[in-house]
């Protein structure tokens, strides 16, 4: 054999070319698959994040605010309808007063609920049906069967005046709003010394 004719070593680009390939385009895809559906995931929990806290936003993350205004009608429709069973004097000019301060501060509540977007048209269902005043009307309605109206309305209206006072200091603690802070400063400060005049009744002996 001639040295000559030794075949030189065949080129590597020709070897490349005829070696087997395999399509890229599956193997990569699958590979990347759980980083695909990663991505796909974090996006989906970011959209949804970004959903609620519009959603929040909308409704000012106003909870607080709803469970007041509804507490404030609620409590309104109680004192109403004492007028007709309170025997004693100082007690129903006591009520008559609530009633005035229930009447204004509902009316100034008005423009917070604007502000935080809260159409007072239409309450929220489940915010309501929490801050129904059934129940104690039921127990009043006990008391007056058993001539014991006046001490136990009293006992409970103080009991519903610091629910709202507890609310409504809550929410001053924690609203940004300089015009809501104004509207409780001044609701708190008028209220506080009716509800204290509610603790403080004794109802006298018949």
């Amino acid at each position: 054999m001639n040295p000559d004719e030794y075949q030189k070593p065949q080129n590597t680009d020709y070897l490349n070319q005829i070696a087997p390939t395999v399509p890229k385009s599956k193997t990569d895809f699958f590979r990347q698959k759980p980083v695909i559906i990663g991505a796909i995931l974090l996006i989906l929990i970011i959209i949804t994040t970004i959903l609620m806290a519009t959603v929040g936003s909308s409704s000012g993350g106003t909870s607080p605010i709803q469970t007041l205004s509804a507490r404030l009608v609620s409590t309104t429709n109680t004192v109403t309808s004492a007028n007709k069973n309170i025997k004693n004097t100082k007690l129903r000019a006591l009520n008559s007063s609530l009633n005035i301060y229930l009447s204004n501060t509902t009316r100034d509540l008005a423009p917070i609920l604007v502000i935080n977007k809260i159409d007072a048209k239409k309450p929220n269902k489940s915010i309501t049906k929490a801050e129904s005043n059934v129940a104690m009307l039921a127990v009043l309605e006990d008391a007056r069967l058993n001539a014991v109206y006046d001490r136990v309305y009293a006992r409970e209206m103080n009991t519903q005046l610091e629910k709202i006072l507890l609310l409504m200091n809550q929410i001053n603690k924690t609203t940004k709003s300089s015009q809501t802070k104004t509207f409780l400063d001044n609701a708190i400060k008028n209220l506080e010394p009716i509800q204290k005049q509610f603790a403080d009744y004794n109802s006298p002996v018949s």
